[in-house]
């Protein structure tokens, strides 16, 4: 699994600009199946993704293919983990 962080790196003007387009993106990786959870950070400083990737360089993809990520919106970081323990529910996402 994977955590993407994103940070704008343009003013929120911008990002509305580009937002309907990344609804668009999230709602296609929703229904393959590669996100399981994503939202905006508090204060409104970028988001959070949550991805269901095989390897990195899957991820990454995925990554690439976002409009904030195309028209240089956001800085995005990528944290890699394998969960070791998960609430009763949770084992559908791992």
């Amino acid at each position: 699994m994977f955590i993407f962080t994103l940070t704008y790196k343009k003013p929120l003007s911008e990002v509305e600009k580009y937002l309907e387009e990344h609804c668009v993106y999230l709602d296609l990786n929703y229904k393959a199946g590669n996100f399981i959870v994503s939202g905006r950070r508090e204060p409104r400083t970028g988001g959070v993704i949550i991805c269901k990737a095989e390897t990195k360089d899957e991820a990454l993809d995925i990554m690439k293919a976002d409009p904030f990520y195309i028209n240089e919106i956001a800085e995005y970081d990528v944290i890699e983990f394998i969960p070791s323990k998960y609430a009763d529910g949770f084992e559908q996402f791992i």
